[in-house]
Order: C-alpha cells, then structure tokens, then sequence
C-alpha cells in the first residue's frame, strides 16, 4: 500500500514535471514541492487559525482558573481542557496536522528521488514498472541529476580535512535547511507573554529540534531531499507572509522582553 499509494504517485509527478520543464530534476523538485504546498494550503491556513484559538485559549482568564483548580489532578484538568477545546471549537490536532502530513511525502519523495535516479539494471526495471503507461520512458531516461553543485540522488559530497583520517559530508546544504526552518519556525511562532502557555512551550522546542533534525537528514539522505526542505520552508515563509500572520518580531534580540514591558 505504502508504494502504490505514496511512492508510484510521487516518482510519476516528478517525472511529469521533469518531462514538461525541461529536463532539469533540480527544477522539478522545486516545482514539485511548491505544488505540495498549494495543495496542503488549506491546511495549513486552518492550521493557523487553530493555533490561533489555542493562543487565546492559553491566556485566557477562564482556563487558568481550570488550571489554578485542577492543579494537583492532572486526569481532572485533562478532561476540563478537552470540555473547553469543544466550547471553543478547538480542535487538539488541527495545529500539527499538516507537519503529520508532510511526514509520508518527505520518505516518499526520498524514496522517488531514489527510484527516478536509477543506478543499476535492478532499479531501472523498478522504475518501468511503476511508471504509468502515459510516459514514454525511454524518452526520459537517463535522468539528469545535476544541479548547481549537488548530486540529487547522493548524499552530499565528502570533503576532507588535514587532521582527519576519513571525510566529512559538506556541511553546506545542512546548514542552509537548519538555517531556513529556524527562520520559518521563529517567524511562524505567535507571540505569547503567558509562562504557563503550553503550546509557546512546545512551538519553541520544536524551533530548537526540527532544524538538528532536518539538518541531520540533508547529512545522510540525498541532496534532492535537502531541495525540498529548503524550497517548502521559503515557500511557508511566503504563505505565512502573504496570510499577515509572519511574526517579524521573533527575529529581532531582545524582542520578547520588549513586548513583555510593554505588556
């Protein structure tokens, strides 16, 4: 189910997209990844407007007077909480629901990076046989996996250091997708002033591990993969921006304090 519902559909988009624009894979991930984030939209603008209600949710007078009751019965303040996401119309997972979705599409396209960039007679019969009939693969092949500096279709390149007896993967991808999901993540967090506010809690850890994590990935998986998560963070950046909901202020040093004086 895994390959014929996430993996077959992936490798033929990129492979309609390669075939339309060129010949150019570099540019068929990024064109494919823009796709994924117009399609997931609607999510995501109901992702903001959950986390939104959550924000009002966690400053509000009522639930820390749940809180300030319930504070020694962790079973009782649960089930007042989920009573007053359904007062509110909150729904519990609606802020995390497309980082869920983005989950199988990030091993799924990794997987058709993979199956597309065939490297042996063995993949090459994989690729055919899950290529819809409309393509004419012979056509397509062999993929060009070249772009800018970058292997699509192999991790990045080792470099090699006078103090070191083995190489080191090029760090520079790594940084650039550490770099860009900081920033999507700082500039996506709303403000809070409330200390107990548990989903300002959670948003900054997740601005602390999401940029190791990804960062860790675009070390050991292929670069194609890196594309993508530096496209579709510039591109959340840009949603973000063009719904008003970008928070500039999280850039700046010092920022919080100033908004808790004046506060």
């Amino acid at each position: 189910m895994w390959d014929t519902f996430i993996v077959t559909p992936l490798t033929n988009v990129l492979l309609w997209i390669y075939g339309i624009f060129g010949g150019n894979f570099g540019l068929a991930i990024i064109l494919f990844t823009i796709l994924i984030r117009l399609v997931t939209h609607p999510l995501m603008a109901s992702q903001i407007k959950s986390s939104q209600k959550m924000q009002e949710m966690q400053q509000s007078k009522k639930w820390q007077e749940i809180q300030k009751k319930n504070k020694g019965d962790k079973e009782k303040l649960a089930q007042e909480q989920m009573k007053l996401y359904k007062e509110l119309g909150i729904s519990p997972f609606g802020s995390c629901l497309p980082t869920i979705i983005q989950i199988p599409i990030i091993f799924g396209l990794y997987q058709s990076i993979m199956r597309a960039l065939v490297a042996s007679p063995l993949q090459l019969l994989t690729l055919t046989r899950s290529v819809y009939a409309v393509f004419d693969t012979p056509a397509l092949l062999p993929l060009n996996s070249h772009f800018l500096w970058m292997n699509l279709g192999q991790a990045p390149e080792k470099i090699f250091l006078p103090f070191l007896t083995s190489g080191i993967p090029n760090p520079t991808l790594a940084i650039i997708v550490a770099l860009t999901t900081y920033v999507q993540s700082k500039l996506t967090m709303p403000p809070s002033t409330n200390p107990n506010d548990q989903s300002a809690a959670m948003g900054k850890m997740m601005a602390l591990y999401m940029p190791l994590l990804l960062g860790y990935f675009s070390l050991t998986f292929a670069s194609g993969l890196s594309v993508y998560f530096i496209i579709s963070n510039l591109v959340g950046i840009l949603q973000y921006a063009l719904l008003g909901k970008v928070n500039w202020r999280n850039l700046l040093p010092g920022a919080k304090k100033e908004a808790a004086k004046s506060k």
